[in-house]
């Protein structure tokens, strides 16, 4: 595919954009890296970027015949379980059904990972374990670009992880089918070594009747930025989009999220929650919602809470929602970022809890209605020992030891 696909005469540069782009729906796509031009912080997609440590994403050079690749994939199991795809060259269908680049770091992902990894659920079957693919970087001076496809066959019920640790600069495309009556879940993990850096975009359509279940969960890196972007396309098509973010000291981690109702009784749901502690500290959240002139019948909310535990952090939240219609269901927007409940936390105190045991107990009660939500236990009971282990690390205190250890 070429840039020829998006009309590239409606395409503004990102360097110098001829007017300001006011709404999600209004931004360019294209295929092609120079279309856009390396990010300045000015964009409205970049703002709240941090661009200077995301800048190595931002160059469009070839991997040299040799170099070492700078992600490994454990997906043997997948393949074993007949659930892997053979996916090769960019025009290999269902690559590029429905992705379209927003951005360079995109664009380049694209162009420069000429073969997808392409996990499929059958049609008409519920895949019952969840279906888990291991990313695990191999250095933060490594490179990488990545094209994945996550399709769900009409009628078919499954879990997929996508699950990143050690550390790289990675650059990710993820490309979600949800077919007609298919019930999916997508959950993305950030694991990472404190090193790393990654850039991902994930876009989604789910037909008639379809349902998907997105979240977004942000930990390690160094700069982590994961947009996603999900069209609800079919008649009474259903979308949940949640995610989780503990950011520390001098970490960076952001999500940009769309939703966009464009089918005929949509149902949108949007919660996202940060904890922030140390000095340096920040969270981005921009959360865009669309309810199209043909979305009639649409029920949509979205919500976004950060709970700061320390001076020196920083949390920037900004819900926006267009509605296009005036017959729906309806609709709504939410944003909150605060310090402690006093009133929660004199009332553990009054029932004999130590302050700080207090203050653990608010948190993990805060963040754990989006780790309940997951339903994969061992990622449940993973996120509550990360959660643990942040709080003791910003308390000055040992690490708990695990049970078995």
């Amino acid at each position: 595919m070429t840039a020829t696909d998006t009309t590239p005469a409606a395409l503004r540069t990102e360097a110098e954009p001829a007017r300001p782009i006011q709404t999600r729906s209004e931004r360019p796509t294209s295929f092609d890296p120079a279309d856009f031009g390396a990010p300045t912080g000015r964009e409205v997609n970049w703002k709240l970027s941090d661009v200077r440590r995301l800048a190595p994403l931002f160059v469009d050079e070839e991997t040299e015949a040799g170099d070492e690749p700078g992600i490994a994939y454990d997906v043997d199991g997948i393949a074993e379980r007949g659930l892997l795809v053979e996916s090769t060259g960019h025009d290999a269908a269902p690559r590029g059904e429905i992705f379209r680049p927003e951005d360079v770091v995109s664009a380049i992902a694209w162009k420069r990972c000429p073969n997808a990894l392409h996990i499929r659920l059958p049609e008409g079957q519920e895949v019952a374990e969840p279906i888990v693919a291991r990313l695990h970087g191999l250095g933060a001076d490594r490179h990488a670009n990545a094209h994945i496809v996550i399709e769900a066959q009409p009628g078919s019920i499954g879990t997929v992880v996508l699950h990143h640790s050690g550390s790289a600069r990675y650059a990710q495309n993820v490309e979600i089918l949800v077919r007609a009556g298919a019930r999916l879940t997508v959950i993305s993990v950030q694991d990472w070594d404190d090193d790393a850096v990654h850039a991902s975009a994930h876009q989604a359509v789910v037909a008639d009747g379809g349902y998907l279940k997105h979240m977004v969960v942000s930990f390690g890196g160094d700069v982590v930025r994961v947009n996603p972007s999900v069209r609800l396309a079919g008649h009474r098509a259903e979308g949940e989009l949640y995610g989780l973010s503990f950011a520390d000291a001098g970490q960076h981690l952001e999500s940009q999220v769309y939703l966009f109702h464009e089918g005929v009784e949509t149902r949108g749901d949007v919660l996202y929650k940060g904890a922030l502690q140390g000095t340096g500290a920040r969270s981005v959240w921009i959360g865009d919602v669309l309810i199209g002139s043909g979305a009639t019948g649409t029920d949509s909310y979205e919500k976004n809470q950060n709970l700061v535990l320390s001076d020196g952090t920083r949390a920037d939240s900004i819900p926006n929602l267009e509605i296009e219609t005036g017959d729906i269901a309806g609709a709504g927007h939410a944003s909150a970022t605060g310090r402690f409940d006093d009133e929660q936390l004199f009332y553990l105190q009054s029932r004999g809890i130590e302050e700080e045991e207090a203050r653990r107990l608010v948190v993990i009660g805060f963040l754990m209605e989006i780790v309940q939500k997951i339903g994969v236990a061992e990622i449940e009971e993973r996120l509550a020992e990360a959660i643990d282990e942040e709080l003791r690390r910003g308390a000055g205190l040992a690490p708990a030891t695990r049970a078995g250890a």
